[in-house]
């Protein structure tokens, strides 16, 4: 990949051998797809003779198709290819709340991959709900929007994509299982799950009796924070401390008397945006950005979509690029693979197949050549995915500790690396005595081990232990443990086996080195806040996607990784940027004409329930409804509305608050907050994966416990041989 630093195409992929059938009319299905073909697996796309243009993942076939085989057939009645492929595809990829039953024979090897709206169990089970009404449901609308007026729906299918990228790292899981001890097993993802598993920052608050809401582009714990619009655009500016703010009071030349601490700006939130909206109403977008980044302010762009194909850092690590569209004789513009790694990069699609192009390859290659897959070894033990896998994490809030969590919950043995005083969020509140509900939420199924990697010691002993560590993930600042002698390459030379991963807003190799990113910053630099627009001011969304959608992917990439080091010994590097995975994950939206219908949120006596349809149709239900087409509010409750627009055909849900979600019958049913006790018997709620397997599920079974927990049972004894070795006996 030129003037990226990446391997290029012709290099082994991780999952080379891999035949997938692409079953699902949901977007996450076509995403996971996508994400299988780019890690190198033959992904068969099985598409209807007539398509529905507007529904689901067909609204926009051409970047679902790309980088796929097709083949028309009806999975109602399959004709002899398709059949086949049933009984003999390693991996079938479905959604089964909007698709038909399937009858086919499966054979043990295979991994059944189901991503539904809410799952197969719980009260809500086999809801066939878009995108729009599971955020509804689980309080990512209520989340999202100005506080001082209506929730907002976020204006892309963001549920889908992470629902899509967990069932790729499922897979993944599943297949090494697989490889050990040649049994495949059932996989579910639901968007429901995948949206509780990203609320983190929000739940600790009812947890403790509060509780919390909206607040459109602003942080609610510091300021200034928030959208600003220049003379030729928007830009979102963060400003996290009091240095920070001392150095933008300097450039705004105002009086900053009375602002000097952050509880002040934040008691003072609009006087201090005014003053910063002053400045920046005087300049140019770029003005601005050039003014913040001499004085090291967190800043970006508020890039429309429209804008990507011209997104300096987008264009240099090759996420935008333009793909023909046989089926409409246009050119449309495509994205890269995010899954940026030295050995097994992710392969951005080359073309995009006509409807049914492959038939004939598949019925002459795949149904007479391929050959049925081996029984299963039933010397082998079943265990935990990463059973015997050694994770070590330099991580902080969000991203990192994401990765790690779900490593940890799948099996791994991970340690957390924090600097003497802890994580800085580990007493962020509110709290349980000393450490936080955010920090342990998010570091669930880890040791804590303490290091201060000032000392020279201590990076000593922090490099011996990654001389006998699989995995090591990190989100530093790009370039800070390479200076303390600690980077991909030192520490791989070290261990070849290493699977290195470093998360960042704009990647290692960007156009912006050193460049401050915030979850907010890269929201505005990839599409996301233009997506969803307030009185058409583009507006964060109000969990962390970037954040979120940038950990998960990161897990795709090291569980990839994992698989290829599992075959050939070798280690590698992975590089994550937000940004990149922040645009992938638009992608559906890149075409005007693809853009998905609205759900539109009514406000009820009782709080707000949103509606899924034509704007236009739900409009018009509605004045029936209550005699008011210009104002959607009614007295009924949401319960009622629900009720209500379910009679007249739409899909409704009620608009749940964090507060509501939290106890949730779905919720409870599904087990997707659990209570655990720590060493010390203080009982925490911690966040179930949102990764269900069969076979071997995964199990979040502890809270991380006190500052340095580990350190004496890490460096007493080295590990066993039996703990480093790979399935198959080589060492890791």
């Amino acid at each position: 990949m030129a003037g990226c630093g990446y391997a290029t195409m012709n290099m082994a992929s991780a999952i080379s051998d891999l035949l997938v059938l692409e079953l699902g009319d949901r977007v996450g299905a076509g995403a996971c797809g996508s994400l299988l073909a780019q890690l190198g697996a033959e992904v068969v796309l099985v598409e209807p003779a007539d398509i529905n243009q507007s529904m689901h993942k067909w609204r926009n076939r051409a970047v679902v198709a790309a980088g796929k085989r097709s083949l028309v057939d009806n999975a109602c009645a399959p004709g002899r290819v398709m059949q086949a492929l049933l009984e003999s595809a390693d991996v079938l990829l479905l959604s089964s709340d909007i698709g038909p039953a399937l009858n086919w024979s499966k054979h043990e090897r295979q991994i059944v991959c189901d991503i539904t709206a809410c799952g197969s169990s719980g009260p809500l089970a086999g809801r066939a709900y878009s995108d729009a009404l599971v955020q509804a449901l689980t309080g990512i609308v209520d989340t999202t929007g100005d506080p001082f007026g209506p929730p907002s729906i976020v204006g892309f299918e963001m549920l889908e994509f992470a629902a899509g990228t967990y069932a790729v790292s499922a897979i993944l899981a599943a297949l090494r299982v697989r490889r050990r001890c040649g049994l495949g097993q059932d996989v579910e993802v639901a968007l429901f799950d995948s949206a509780l598993a990203a609320l983190s920052t929000f739940l600790p608050f009812p947890m403790v009796g509060k509780s919390v809401t909206r607040s459109a582009n602003r942080h609610a714990l510091t300021a200034p924070w928030n959208a600003y619009r220049a003379t030729d655009g928007w830009i979102q500016i963060c400003a996290a401390t009091d240095e920070q703010w001392r150095r933008l009071a300097d450039a705004l030349e105002v009086d900053s008397s009375g602002f000097d601490t952050n509880t002040e700006r934040v008691a003072r939130m609009v006087e201090v945006d005014t003053m910063v909206q002053s400045w920046v109403s005087g300049m140019t977008v770029r003005q601005c950005i050039e003014h913040l980044t001499r004085i090291k302010i967190a800043c970006g762009p508020i890039v429309t979509v429209e804008e990507l194909a011209e997104q300096e850092n987008l264009l240099h690590r090759k996420m935008v690029r333009h793909g023909f569209d046989p089926v409409s004789g246009r050119t449309f513009l495509l994205p890269g693979s995010p899954l940026k790694a030295t050995r097994t990069p992710g392969v951005a699609p080359a073309s995009i197949a006509r409807p049914d192009q492959d038939r004939r390859e598949l019925e002459t290659r795949v149904l007479r050549s391929r050959p049925r897959t081996a029984a299963a070894r039933a010397d082998e033990p079943v265990r935990a995915p990463l059973a015997g896998v050694r994770v070590v994490e330099i991580g902080h809030f969000t991203t990192a500790p994401l990765v790690t969590r779900q490593l940890g919950a799948l099996g791994a043995d991970v340690l957390k690396i924090e600097p003497p005083g802890g994580e800085s969020s580990r007493n962020w509140v509110p709290t349980q005595g000393e450490q936080g509900y955010f920090f342990t939420l998010n570091n669930s199924d880890k040791k804590s081990v303490t290091l201060d990697l000032k000392s020279a010691a201590d990076k000593a002993r922090l490099h011996a232990l990654l001389r006998n560590t699989d995995i090591l993930v990190e989100n530093m600042k790009p370039g800070a443990l390479a200076r303390l002698g600690l980077g991909a390459e030192e520490l791989t030379r070290a261990n070849p086996g290493l699977v290195y991963c470093a998360i960042s807003g704009f990647g290692g190799d960007s156009t912006y080195p050193g460049r401050p990113a915030f979850d907010t910053v890269v929201q505005a630099m990839c599409g996301v806040m233009d997506l969803t627009r307030v009185r058409d001011i583009p507006t964060k969304t109000g969990i962390s996607c970037a954040d979120v959608l940038g950990g998960e992917f990161a897990l795709v990439a090291v569980l990839a990784a994992l698989e290829y080091r599992d075959r050939t010994g070798l280690g590698q590097s992975i590089d994550i940027a937000m940004q990149d995975v922040g645009a992938w994950i638009t992608q559906m939206e890149w075409t005007r004409a693809a853009r998905v219908n609205e759900a539109m949120v009514i406000q009820c006596c009782d709080g707000y329930a949103a509606v899924d349809g034509v704007p236009a149709q739900i409009r018009a239900w509605f004045a029936q409804l209550a005699s008011s087409a210009t104002e959607l509010r009614t007295e009924r409750t949401r319960a009622e509305l629900v009720e209500a627009a379910g009679e007249a055909g739409f899909l409704a849900a009620a608009v749940n608050s964090i507060s509501e979600i939290v106890n949730h019958p779905h919720v409870r049913a599904r087990q997707l907050v659990v209570y655990r006790s720590d060493a010390d018997g203080v009982t925490w709620p911690l966040l179930n994966s949102p990764l269900r397997l069969s076979l071997t599920p995964a199990m979040v079974a502890r809270p991380i416990g006190a500052l340095g927990e580990a350190n004496a049972e890490t460096f007493g004894r080295p590990r066993s041989h039996a703990e480093t070795a790979l399935p198959g006996g080589a060492a890791a």
